[in-house]
């Protein structure tokens, strides 16, 4: 099948985007304090929306975690317009089912859209993950690492999870996507039929 492709912006930011502190603030500190600081500088100049917590655009996007993912940038969304789901991976696990249940069932979300991305870091571990742990520490997780070496098939899995959850209002708008982090652009997934 043809893949579809959408034009995504991951471009790292840059100095500008992280203005240095204003006069008379502190420049030490954690990277805690540093983005406190940030919060209090918004803060100063936020005036409230008057949002509800529904979606405007009435979707959820679930996506991995990685820092590189401007979801809002790159898939042309505003503030109010998603619920933003993300783990490592962007894998559908029984919390992001949990969390796209109260979207759908509580605040009206319709669509699903679902974004795994090349060079993720879940396809350079294996789920032997979990018995280094446990030997570290002493205790097994009780979750699964979800890694995986084919983000195309791992991202049809995902979509099958959703449209095959009994607590899902809306599975018929479900799609999935490979995001490439050096071109910005999404590739989509079909399901194998």
């Amino acid at each position: 099948m043809a893949a579809n492709v959408i034009s995504m912006s991951t471009s790292a930011q840059s100095p500008a985007q992280h203005p240095a502190p204003a006069a008379g603030q502190a420049t030490g500190g954690t990277v805690i304090d540093r983005l406190v600081e940030a919060n209090t500088r918004y803060a100063a100049e936020f005036d409230d929306p008057g949002m509800d917590a529904r979606p405007v655009l009435q979707v959820a996007v679930v996506a991995c975690m990685d820092a590189r993912l401007d979801l809002h940038d790159a898939l042309g969304l505003a503030l109010g317009d998603c619920h933003t789901i993300r783990n490592a991976g962007g894998v559908v696990t029984d919390d992001v089912i949990r969390s796209l249940t109260i979207s759908q069932r509580a605040l009206g979300t319709r669509s699903v859209i679902l974004i795994h991305h090349t060079n993720c870091g879940l396809e350079s571990i294996t789920e032997e993950f979990r018995q280094e742990l446990e030997a570290e520490v002493g205790q097994r997780p009780v979750w699964a690492v979800e890694a995986y070496k084919d983000a195309d098939q791992d991202v049809r899995q995902s979509m099958q999870r959703v449209r095959t959850s009994p607590f899902l209002l809306h599975t018929d708008d479900v799609r999935g996507f490979v995001f490439d982090v050096t071109s910005g652009l999404l590739r989509e997934i079909h399901s194998v039929i």
